[in-house]
């Protein structure tokens, strides 16, 4: 999708899409939620750092300016996909020192190396941001307001 220049949304949605099929093979009369999470910087994806040295340079590269975070959430039932959200937030990261950030990473850095945005905005990484817009939720990695509507909806939660 990369190679097609396949827009961030549509990215996102397939890597949840692909992981609810693959996990929905092995459980078939599950209702089985899959979700998955992109940067996008100015049209520049971001993945979640390899190490702390590249947690770095993404920190810099966010630094002063707005990113977009799209999390995707889709449910299949019976291996047919019957819902799907894509939710989206945007946050400008501070113009931090590189001291603080080279002292941030290290700190956190077993929490935030599973995170596309090297933070976690419930632990210490909401000190990077200066501004944060959209849904808290989807900072968060699942839209989970639109997906418990939709569950209570089709009566799998109460409502």
């Amino acid at each position: 999708m990369l190679a097609e220049a396949a827009p961030p949304r549509d990215i996102a949605d397939k890597l949840a899409e692909l992981k609810a099929l693959k996990a929905a093979r092995s459980f078939p009369d599950a209702v089985v939620i899959g979700a998955d999470q992109v940067l996008d910087l100015e049209g520049k994806l971001y993945s979640k750092a390899a190490d702390q040295e590249e947690a770095i340079r993404h920190l810099n590269d966010f630094r002063g300016r707005r990113h977009k975070l799209l999390s995707a959430s889709v449910i299949v039932v019976g291996g047919e996909l019957v819902w799907r959200h894509i939710g989206m937030a945007q946050i400008t990261i501070r113009d931090a020192s590189d001291a603080y950030l080279e002292a941030y990473v290290a700190r956190n850095w077993d929490q935030i190396r599973h995170s596309v945005g090297c933070y976690q905005i419930e632990g210490e990484g909401v000190r990077l941001m200066s501004q944060v817009s959209g849904d808290y939720f989807s900072v968060l990695g699942l839209p989970l307001i639109e997906l418990l509507s939709y569950l209570t909806l089709r009566g799998d939660i109460d409502g």
